[in-house]
Parts: structure tokens; C-alpha cells; sequence
């Protein structure tokens, strides 16, 4: 008997090579607040400074240092990307949920495997793989194909 279509994607058990990225659509499903749950990732001193910030939505040129390539980003945008360049942005105290969020937040939500994430936290790949792909969904964090 075959399975009505798109049934099989929804019971496919995530593997190390499934391509995971934050579901920008499940804090609109949610009462999760992307905003809040964004500038938690933030050191005081950026929060203090977003929140007296008058225009939250005026986009801002980025240079990447990496590659040179220029995009526009909003303020809160704008401070992941200079946190993301602190060495303790993601350290070994930094929860697996909390240091996945931040990779992903700092690389512009581009899909990583948990084999990927492993290499760039330096953490087993099936403990990354088991606190991204339970029943629970924490930071809208899920399986690339199931946006």
C-alpha cells in the first residue's frame, strides 16, 4: 500500500546528514517570540543598546570578514553578526539548543547537517542530532524539508 504523498517526509526519522535550519514560519505558529528569543542569544550590553535604539527597522550595510560580501541587515541583525565574531559567542558553557541557534543565526539560517554543526562545535554529532530532532522543537530549529 503506498503512503498518501508527503505522509513519508513527516515519519522520516532525521539522520547526521538531514539538513536542519530555524523554521522562521513556527514563531508565527507559536506564542515564541523570534525578537526575544534573538536578543537572548545577545550580551547585556547589545540588549541595552537595541532597546534604546529609535528605528529597529532602518536596514544596515554588512561587510562579511570573511568574504567581503555585502548585505543589508537590521540593527538586531546587524549585532548577531558582530557577536558572532566574539570567540565566547559559542563556548562549551553555551547549552547544544543555545550554541545550534547561534551558528545558524550567525551564518544566515543557511541548512547545516548535525554532522556539519559537530565540526564547528566541537560536540558529538547523535548528542546534536538527539537535542535538535525530538518531538519537542526548541528555537524553531527543524528538519530544512519541513518548513
Amino acid at each position: 500500500m503506498q503512503s498518501p504523498i508527503g505522509k513519508s517526509n513527516i515519519l522520516a526519522k532525521p539522520t547526521l546528514d538531514t539538513p536542519f535550519h530555524i523554521d522562521y514560519n513556527w514563531f508565527e505558529r507559536t506564542d515564541v517570540d523570534l525578537r526575544r528569543e534573538i536578543l537572548s542569544q545577545l550580551g547585556p550590553e547589545q540588549r541595552e543598546r537595541l532597546s534604546q535604539s529609535e528605528d529597529q527597522e532602518q536596514l544596515l550595510d554588512y561587510v562579511d570578514p570573511n568574504t567581503g560580501e555585502v548585505t543589508q541587515v537590521d540593527e538586531l541583525g546587524l549585532e548577531i553578526q558582530v557577536a558572532a565574531q566574539d570567540p565566547n559567542f559559542i563556548n562549551p558553557q553555551t547549552s547544544v539548543i543555545d550554541s545550534v541557534f547561534r551558528i545558524f543565526l550567525a551564518n544566515s539560517n543557511q541548512p547545516l547537517t548535525p554532522n556539519e554543526i559537530a565540526e564547528r562545535l566541537s560536540r558529538p554529532a547523535k548528542t546534536i542530532l538527539g537535542a535538535i530532532s525530538g518531538r519537542q522543537i526548541y528555537k524553531g530549529i527543524r528538519p530544512a524539508s519541513s518548513s
